[in-house]
């Protein structure tokens, strides 16, 4: 079996590079000054288990994705669509596709191209971030993946994968409600993603705030409810999780200001504007998250 991480970031780099570490067939496509690293001195990947690096096999060429059975899609969710026009041609027909990515909207989008059978949803649980071209730094606390399928006929490829990570010494788990999962894991974002990217603050600052938790708690309060009429039941002691359990990232910069910060374009479209899409669909009104989510289009607008 062959591998191919699209998209070498924290997420790819870190999950793709204890496969490799494991034994495994695994190309690493990436991009600019991170890709022409990882092809003089490898993949570091440094952690709390314990640094090591990744020498092989690294490409910026869809192309050599043509003979891999397995493709692991970690890019930003702005370029999902991209990525899957330009794999559709290249990949075999009976490839697999896993989206590794934030945001609900991902698993629509590569669904189209691909189809049911063939795409598998995966939840990421990982602080991470590119600490330097060719370099993926990992803190916290212990990362972890939860994989699904949107079709029952691919279940046995979700149990390969999980005993192949497993062995790889990476926690990872079988869920039957994927979608819940990836629901909840939304709603983290929502609830921190926009709001430390708006005013450039880290989890442990808007928690410690009243007046930003308020914010905070309110967009993660219209995104259940959104939720919830789309009939994905989550249950209250989800949300409580989220603010009981945040501190554990307090010091951590969320993925969308990391973009800002970086001048790289936010997810602001997966992590808000599908809420607030949805929420018009279903007639459950968002006014902070809508409010929030025109407030970064027009900072975005200012740097990009």
């Amino acid at each position: 079996m062959k591998f191919g991480i699209v998209g070498t970031g924290a997420v790819g780099g870190y999950f793709g590079g204890h496969l490799s570490k494991a034994g495994n067939d695994v190309l690493f496509l990436a991009r600019g000054n991170h890709y022409e690293q990882m092809k003089k001195e490898g993949l570091k990947i440094e952690s709390e288990k314990g640094d090591f690096v990744v020498q092989k096999s690294f490409t910026n060429d869809y192309q050599s994705f043509s003979d891999v059975d397995y493709v692991f899609i970690c890019v930003k969710s702005i370029h999902t669509k991209e990525v899957a026009e330009a794999l559709l041609p290249i990949i075999k027909p009976e490839a697999i596709i896993l989206t590794l990515q934030n945001g609900v909207d991902n698993e629509e989008i590569l669904v189209q191209y691909f189809g049911q059978e063939r795409v598998l949803s995966v939840s990421t649980f990982i602080q991470a971030s590119i600490a330097a071209p060719g370099v993926i730094k990992q803190s916290g606390s212990n990362p972890r993946l939860i994989l699904g399928v949107l079709d029952q006929q691919a279940f046995h490829h979700v149990e390969k994968l999980v005993n192949l990570f497993t062995d790889a010494g990476v926690n990872a788990k079988i869920s039957h409600e994927i979608v819940k999962i990836k629901w909840q894991k939304l709603l983290w974002n929502v609830a921190f993603n926009p709001l430390s990217a708006a005013t450039e603050t880290k989890v442990g600052e808007i928690m410690a705030n009243e007046d930003l938790l308020k914010i905070s708690q309110s967009m993660c309060q219209e995104a259940m409810t959104v939720a919830d009429k789309l009939g994905i039941s989550i249950e209250n002691k989800i949300y409580e999780g989220i603010y009981q359990n945040s501190n554990i990232a307090g010091q951590h910069n969320t993925s969308m200001l990391q973009d800002k910060l970086n001048k790289k374009p936010m997810e602001i479209e997966s992590i808000c504007g599908y809420v607030v899409r949805k929420g018009k669909e279903v007639n459950s009104p968002t006014p902070v998250l809508e409010t929030m989510y025109q407030l970064l289009k027009f900072i975005q607008s200012k740097y990009m």
